[in-house]
């Protein structure tokens, strides 16, 4: 597997499809910042607490956050590394060749899977450190020690978003033969789960809870309960989730309407220690290594059966 990691990992670093790829996310990340930290100027005070952690959760009037690009661009980045894994290898006659040589069948999977997560894992280190160095040349507030650590944390779970991804591409390299096809497949799907399931959820909330402006508090939070647990079901829901609960201290609950309540009523939001905030996120983590997993055992299992003959 090591053989197998190197020679992935070199092709994925040399490759124009990386230095395309890293460009544009980048240069999104960068645009999102900056406008950023113009808004940031103008709202911060005295008082304002973890300023540093607002540069990446701040959208402006013309772009959305740092974090909602991240969530756009990780699923395309690891779509493009992953959809022809194995099928381009098994089309050109290069896998039959592979495995006849002392490598087992694991280790190409394996290599091939963590070579392409250890590329996306440096891509999103170095967005963001590229951004957070950025943001503090621009706003100049350092981060403290507990914003360092949730940049930390926050970064390790957009790459285990990134993974589910990764190994949902590797999936369907795995059961079609054509790259198009595979890549086709993984698009639809993230077109599905980032467009599509935020409003599937909305319909069906209000058809089973309709609610108004008369409507009472209970509705609202009904309906709001069915909506979250419905659109739970996408990978970039529970994603958001976690990271505005990580990035916002003062999120001490993920159900909206409770949370807009207390700031209609008035209460303060006692911001969260990062052990507070880190429980609160950690359904959304797990379900979302629970979905890579799956994904991965499957492709996994169907590799480790399937029948390679030489072209």
């Amino acid at each position: 597997m090591p053989a197998v990691f190197r020679k992935e990992l070199a092709d994925h670093l040399v490759s124009l499809r990386f230095l395309i790829l890293f460009t544009l996310v980048l240069l999104a990340a960068i645009f999102a910042t900056y406008i950023a930290t113009r808004t940031i100027r103008e709202a911060v005070t005295t008082d304002t607490e973890f300023v540093f952690l607002t540069i990446f959760t701040t959208s402006g009037e013309s772009l959305p956050s740092f974090t909602f690009f991240l969530s756009l661009f990780i699923p395309i980045i690891s779509i493009a590394l992953g959809f022809d894994a194995i099928n381009s290898e098994r089309n050109s006659g290069n896998l039959s060749r592979l495995l006849s040589q002392p490598i087992y069948r694991d280790a190409v999977v394996n290599g091939k899977f963590l070579a392409g997560l250890a590329v996306l894992a440096i891509m999103i280190i170095s967005v963001i450190a590229i951004v957070a160095g950025l943001g503090l040349r621009i706003v100049g507030v350092p981060p403290d020690s507990g914003e360092a650590l949730r940049l930390i944390v926050f970064a390790l779970i957009s790459i285990v978003y990134g993974a589910f991804w990764m190994a949902l591409a590797v999936l369907f390299s795995i059961l079609f033969k054509s790259a198009t096809t595979s890549m086709l497949a993984s698009i639809g799907l993230w077109i599905f789960f980032f467009f599509f399931t935020s409003m599937i959820a909305g319909s069906i909330a209000n058809a089973l809870v309709p609610v108004d402006q008369t409507s009472t508090l209970e509705m609202l939070a009904s309906n709001a309960e069915i909506q979250g647990t419905i659109a739970r079901v996408s990978p970039r829901t529970l994603y958001e989730e976690a990271t505005i609960a990580l990035l916002v201290p003062e999120v001490g609950s993920l159900n909206l309407v409770l949370l807009m309540s207390a700031i209609v009523g008035g209460r303060m939001l006692t911001p969260l220690p990062l052990s507070q905030s880190l429980l609160l996120v950690w359904p959304q983590v797990v379900s979302i290594i629970a979905l890579a997993a799956i994904c991965f055992a499957v492709s996994y299992i169907r590799f480790m059966r399937e029948e390679i003959r030489a072209i």
